[in-house]
């Protein structure tokens, strides 16, 4: 009854500006960490840096924009780009978070590991891993001079400084929206109920052969996270496309990392 009330409370959100986009139908890009930064040279022709000379490689030395990396998934935030947001510049409803704990793959240690803190990313454009405010028909960002500071930071050539930013100073949703009474409470309250470190332990009892109470307790969790999502939209008037930034992404998408099956 308590969750209910604050959300009946939070209904006047959908006019807070940061917080509200026009509709939108996208997807969220594959888990990681970071963009993935392979070199283009994956790629042929001028993307690659291949001349029509002799086939011979051309090192890069400066950005080409050719939209290699903006069609590798969209980049992680940091403190920095908290004003990118809150201006709306990007708006929230183009980001997902990757929720403390929730296993995800990390591109510069070539692992699946939990990650420590939220990760709040930008979302793909429609069923690939494209980022949502990368323009395919013109072939270039549509915030180019506004653009994160990963994607600043990102030289394919060389991606090191991006690997020295990438885990520092990380924007989570605490940043964005703790000051927003009611809706924080709730968000707290469903990281508390939901939290990885509980699923984890979940998890590799039913994995190991011991999954009465464990499947259980675990069929408790992923109905609350479905059924708090449900209210939101219905009782407290937000967007369902920004559940995934507020939320993060529903536990039936993301317990398959933990080597589950529901």
């Amino acid at each position: 009854m308590e969750i209910i009330i604050m959300i009946m409370q939070i209904s006047w959100l959908i006019k807070c500006p940061f917080l509200y986009v026009p509709n939108i139908i996208v997807n969220s890009c594959a888990l990681c960490y970071i963009p993935t930064v392979d070199s283009v040279s994956q790629n042929k022709g001028e993307e690659s840096g291949i001349t029509a000379e002799a086939g011979k490689e051309k090192p890069l030395s400066e950005c080409r924009r050719c939209g290699t990396c903006c069609k590798k998934g969209g980049p992680s935030f940091h403190r920095a780009d908290k004003a990118l947001i809150e201006k709306g510049v990007i708006h929230s409803k183009y980001l997902y978070t990757i929720r403390q704990g929730e296993m995800a793959y990390d591109n510069v240690r070539q692992c699946l590991e939990p990650v420590r803190s939220d990760i709040i990313k930008l979302k793909g454009k429609g069923e690939s891993w494209t980022c949502i405010l990368f323009d395919e028909k013109q072939n270039e960002c549509t915030i180019y001079e506004n653009r994160p500071i990963e994607c600043r930071a990102l030289k394919c050539w060389d991606t090191k400084a991006l690997e020295d930013l990438y885990a520092h100073k990380r924007l989570k949703r605490e940043d964005l929206i703790a000051d927003i009474e009611g809706l924080w409470s709730i968000i707290k309250d469903h990281q508390a109920r939901c939290n990885y470190e509980t699923i984890q332990k979940l998890a590799i009892a039913i994995n190991s052969g011991r999954g009465g109470k464990a499947r259980q307790k675990l069929s408790e969790i992923i109905r609350f996270d479905i059924e708090i999502r449900k209210l939101v939209v219905s009782r407290g008037g937000l967007d369902p496309e920004m559940l995934d930034f507020l939320f993060g992404r529903p536990l039936k998408q993301t317990l398959k990392n933990f080597g589950l099956k529901m």
